[in-house]
């Protein structure tokens, strides 16, 4: 992946864990964590979908800021996002209440 590809893969990641989190109140972490959870998931998704979808590595491995590539990392990186911010925020909330 190229550096284009995965900084739209980040900023899709904090966007998506910043919706999430004005969606879910009750989950949210704050504007910085929700941020960095969604960072944190929009690369891991970028670097990991290739490997679980071929077709869609293929396409995000060309090299080109084609639409097929600039979909699939804002895609991947905002549902990449989406989901580490709610694993973290279950994960946080779980906690906060055996304490």
């Amino acid at each position: 992946m190229d550096i284009a590809g995965l900084l739209v893969s980040v900023i899709a990641g904090a966007a998506g864990g910043n919706g999430a989190g004005a969606l879910m109140k009750d989950k949210s972490l704050g504007t910085l964590w929700n941020s960095v959870a969604g960072v944190a998931g929009g690369a891991g998704v970028s670097a990991l979908l290739p490997a679980i979808l071929p077709a869609i590595g293929t396409i995000m491995q060309g090299g080109s800021l084609d639409i097929g590539a600039i979909l699939s990392q804002l895609v991947g990186g905002g549902v990449g996002g989406t989901i580490v911010m709610v694993v973290v925020a279950l994960i946080k909330n779980a906690i906060s209440k055996k304490a």
